[in-house]
């Protein structure tokens, strides 16, 4: 098989029995074709393949070509985030439930990874967000998202209030459960469930959505990707600042998260001939 990927590495969703088999399939189809497979470290740890070599997430994107997938949207969000400033392009084996992000099923993974080898793929650079959580003026925590931030509070009952304001200009105080900033990529995840608007990934945008705001005229707005967001904690108990849901930070009254655009992208590569349109349709099940 003639491709430009010549060193393929595969991360998985190991909890799961039936993902190990489709990783044994397509690492036994890749090598069958010449090719060089690394397994994810913890992929082949906690799935039982000793058979091939490894490596830790963090060093794929140094020494391999492409990453393979195989589960659901978290599972690509965890390589995502590992694999940022490293330009290497991932596919997504869908073995999870709405798979936004993962385009291929698990049936037809051989011939869609057959056609990507080929060069018969969409590439699609994905906006990054990046967060700053400032307490006292210095930064207790920061990090990349391709989803969302999302300010919430924790196991109290009561609404928190929130200060926001864009670009240095104050926008409004809200009282609610939280507020998600969330990237185009991610207007289909939390943000969905929150009423936020879907942003198709093409455009250069950031959505703003309250979460149960108390205020019915606090509505979800979409502002430019170039906007500088500052939100500040007013008031409120055991709050927090989550950062794709998989990195989470107390937030204390005073504290402030800033969000802007990040300076790197995701490259997702989709089978040709991919919509987005279609893919919501699919998802969401519209007429």
């Amino acid at each position: 098989m003639k491709t430009a990927f010549k060193t393929i590495a595969l991360i998985g969703k190991y909890k799961n029995p039936e993902t190990r088999d489709q990783l044994l399939t397509l690492a036994q189809f890749l090598t069958g074709h010449h090719l060089n497979v690394f397994m994810e470290e913890d992929t082949a740890l906690h799935s039982n393949i000793p058979d091939y070599r490894t490596l830790a997430i963090d060093k794929i994107g140094k020494n391999s070509d492409l990453a393979i997938v195989l589960g659901g949207d978290g599972t690509m969000l965890t390589a995502a985030r590992a694999l940022i400033g490293d330009e290497i392009p991932l596919v997504g084996i869908n073995r999870g439930h709405f798979g936004f992000l993962t385009d291929l099923s698990a049936e037809q993974m051989l011939d869609g990874i057959t056609n990507i080898l080929a060069g018969k793929f969409d590439l699609e650079k994905r906006m990054l967000l990046f967060a700053k959580v400032l307490r006292d003026g210095q930064v207790v925590s920061q990090g990349y998202v391709l989803n969302d931030v999302v300010v919430s509070r924790g196991s109290m009952a009561s609404l928190i209030e929130l200060e926001v304001s864009i670009d240095g200009h104050f926008v409004h105080k809200q009282r609610s459960d939280g507020l998600i900033v969330a990237t185009p990529t991610g207007t289909t995840a939390y943000s969905l469930s929150a009423g936020g608007p879907i942003l198709h990934p093409s455009l250069d945008a950031i959505a703003l959505v309250p979460i149960c705001p108390h205020a019915l005229s606090n509505r979800p707005i979409a502002i430019n990707s170039a906007s500088k967001i500052e939100i500040t904690l007013l008031r409120g108990e055991d709050t927090r600042v989550h950062l794709d849901g998989q990195l989470n930070v107390a937030f204390h009254e005073g504290d402030q998260v800033l969000v802007q655009r990040a300076d790197k992208t995701i490259t997702l590569l989709h089978p040709l001939g991919h919509n987005h349109y279609d893919m919501l349709r699919k998802k969401l099940h519209w007429g």
